[in-house]
Parts: structure tokens; sequence; C-alpha cells
């Protein structure tokens, strides 16, 4: 589980993160939105402990990020907007190597990565080098890395930017099934058939505030509107940033 109290940040004048509070339970989904600006990475940049909050707290587990932040990475599985792959090293390298990462050694590494190979039906991809993969390739890749030290809790920063329909579809049952195996899922994206398809429960932040804070029922009922789409314009208060 991940609780977020008064969490604030700011980088010179510009406040990115203005005592942001919410809390993501396990064995749900919860959808961290914005448009384009609002301080969604940030925060989770300081949920991962990329990021040292000014003030406010944030726990995942129990764990303070800022106090311990080794504990908060053991417990936490980041799939970030950028991939980060190495392309000279193979899928099965790629996965081994931040399994090490993670204190994970021999035996039950390679277990977990067989495991997590025939889960995502990498087998053809294994032992080939992630340079010239393709986009669902490189995600099947970046999710197993993810994966590979169970987390409980795992943070997805715009999991299917870029995948054509067949792996967005595979990402989404794969999210799901995250959920039902008792995961705390918080991930951020602009597609609101995906929000809506997916959130047990949404966050809406604008200009670095949550504005709204509920399941997708709930933040109809608040603004007044059917469309979740509509609705989330009516929360951010302005259709500025979503284009």
């Amino acid at each position: 589980m991940i609780h977020v109290q008064g969490l604030s940040k700011s980088f010179g004048k510009v406040k990115a993160v203005q005592n942001v509070s919410f809390f993501a339970s396990d064995g749900q989904i919860t959808g961290l939105l914005g448009p384009n600006g609002a301080g969604k990475s940030t925060t989770l940049r300081m949920l991962y402990t990329l990021l040292k909050p000014e003030s406010g707290t944030a726990q995942v587990d129990g764990f303070d990020v800022r106090q311990s932040p080794l504990e908060v990475q053991s417990r936490i599985g980041v799939l970030a907007d950028a991939r980060g792959l190495y392309p000279r090293l193979t899928s099965r390298e790629n996965i081994r190597y931040y399994g090490r990462l993670h204190g994970l050694r021999g035996e039950a590494l390679e277990e977990q990565i067989n495991s997590l190979m025939l889960l995502l039906d990498m087998q053809s991809i294994a032992d080939r080098k992630t340079e010239g993969f393709s986009t669902g390739e490189k995600l099947k890749v970046a999710i197993a890395r993810t994966l590979v030290h169970n987390p409980k809790n795992v943070l997805l920063d715009e999991p299917t930017n870029g995948l054509d329909v067949m792996s967005t579809r595979a990402m989404r049952q794969f999210i799901l099934r995250l959920r039902d195996e008792g995961k705390c899922v918080l991930f951020t994206s602009h597609i609101m058939q995906e929000v809506a398809a997916l959130c047990d429960q949404i966050i809406i932040i604008s200009r670095g505030e949550v504005s709204a804070n509920g399941t997708p029922d709930d933040l109809r009922k608040q603004t007044g509107h059917e469309n979740l789409e509509d609705a989330f314009v009516a929360a951010i208060g302005s259709e500025e940033g979503l284009m």
C-alpha cells in the first residue's frame, strides 16, 4: 500500500507538487491523472525515491521514502516512461541484471526469470539482444525487469504509450492480473477509456494539487458528468493541456 500525506516539491520558483495526499490500497488499481505538467511524474519520482520531497510524507508498506529508501525500493517495481533497456544485452541478461541489483542470485533468480518469461510469452526473444526490438517486445522486457523481485507495489507511468492495439490489450489484461494477485497498482494514463476500464480509484492532479479523488462513479457524481472525460475536464477546471 502507498500512503501520501501533504507531499510537496518545487524546482526553483515552480511548485511542481503542492500538498498532495492520497491512499493507494493493495488489490486495487489507482489512476494518477492530470494534464501535462500537472505533477504526476514528479509525484511518482518521489515515491520511488528518485526525488526527495521538500515537505510531507510518503510511505510504501509503512516505510518512509526519505527515512528508509532502500526498504521502499525493495517493495516497489517501477515501469517508467523511459524504458532504459541495455541494447547489447539479451532480454534474459537485462532482467538478470536488475534481479541482481535487488539482491537475487543463483537458482532463485533464474527460476523467477523463467517464470516471468512464460507469463509474458517471451520465449522467442529470451536470448536475443534487445537492440532492434519492437515497442511491444521492449515493453515485455521492461515489465519482467520491473517484477523480477516480486514487488508488492507496482508503479506504471503511461504503460501503453506507443503500443499497437494487441499489445495495449495485453498490457491492460496484465495490469488487471497484477491487481487480482493483490498488488497495489498505481499508474498514469491520458487514455480515458483505459482509465474507465481499469481503475478502482482515481486521483486527479491539476497545477500540482489534488483536485478530485474517488472512484470513477464518484467523480461522475461530483462533477455532474456521465462521461469520464468530461468529468476529468471539469475536475481540472480547464481544457488547457489536454492536447
